[in-house]
């Protein structure tokens, strides 16, 4: 008697804001699914199992998610439990410039977008990471993702990423392998480099004051992108570190509690020791991804 599908979240407890693992195992076809209403994306990671990362809404209200997956025609709730995020305010002061851009500014901003937009227009692939994202820097941050951010006393939204402090000219390094899609100087964040891990996930590295990487360019674990500095819209010298999955802003330290790799939970890894930009080593032979269908098609990014 063949065993019936199974699947699990992980971690099983939550935040909004967080990236969580979705597991279904003994499932001969690829299943589909929703969490807190999100299609999911499933790519097979061994016989009769596979996988998807889940972003939660910073809006998802604290409690019970919603959980649906269906596989090989049974429908599963794997349990879900959101707990409040607790996120904290932080009062900055920038230039009037960075709040009102000049029309000039808004030109050059519309120009960044459309670079963004094609820098994510990726195909879901499996995912291309041997292990856990590190945190790029090993400081304690200055700022942490879902604070409130009010801007010359007014309130201009959510911070998305993790605010990682440091000296202009400090290395920052690549949180995980992944493929650089951006190497841009942008008007709001700096010069700014984008790399694609594959599973939606994509990693961002804000306010450098120098790229040594470009686009094209395949990097490993702590592989140097660039320099710490204060470009863009900020403060002070600091690394911006967000991490974005399936159209998501998610919070960094969530992300690196996933293993993709290997499809459960894992401490995240250490800061790896930056030195001179080395070849990347090969990476594995990618899995082939489950064929399309409507019911895991991805949701338009937010």
């Amino acid at each position: 008697m063949l065993a019936a599908p199974t699947a699990a979240v992980v971690p099983g407890t939550a935040r909004p804001g967080d990236v969580v693992l979705v597991s279904v195992g003994e499932a001969a076809t690829p299943p589909s699914g929703t969490v807190a209403g999100r299609p999911l994306r499933f790519w097979q990671a061994g016989e009769q199992r596979w996988l998807a990362v889940a972003p939660l809404p910073t809006e998802t209200p604290p409690g019970p998610a919603a959980v649906e997956v269906t596989a090989d025609g049974l429908p599963l709730a794997p349990p879900l439990e959101l707990v409040p995020p607790g996120f904290a305010s932080t009062t900055l002061s920038v230039p009037p410039k960075f709040l009102e851009p000049p029309l000039e500014a808004r030109r050059r901003m519309a120009l960044d977008q459309a670079a963004l937009k094609k820098a994510y227009d990726q195909p879901f692939v499996p995912p291309r990471l041997s292990g856990p994202l590190a945190v790029p820097r090993d400081v304690e941050p200055s700022s942490r993702f879902g604070d409130q951010r009010v801007y010359n006393g007014k309130t201009e939204g959510v911070h998305y990423g993790l605010d990682l402090p440091g000296a202009t000219g400090d290395p920052v390094g690549a949180a995980g392998d992944g493929e650089v899609v951006l190497a841009r100087d942008c008007y709001m964040s700096g010069q700014t480099v984008l790399l694609w891990h594959g599973a939606g996930v994509f990693t961002a590295y804000f306010h450098l004051s120098r790229m040594e990487v470009k686009v094209g360019d395949r990097v490993g674990p702590g592989q140097r992108l660039g320099r710490v500095g204060s470009t863009g819209r900020s403060t002070g010298p600091h690394l911006h570190w967000g991490v974005k999955v399936d159209g998501l802003w998610v919070d960094p330290l969530s992300a690196a509690r996933l293993d993709l790799s290997r499809g459960g939970l894992s401490e995240p890894r250490e800061p790896v020791a930056l030195g001179e930009p080395v070849a990347p080593p090969e990476p594995p032979a990618p899995i082939a991804p489950p064929p399309p269908s409507a019911d895991g098609a991805a949701a338009p990014p937010r």
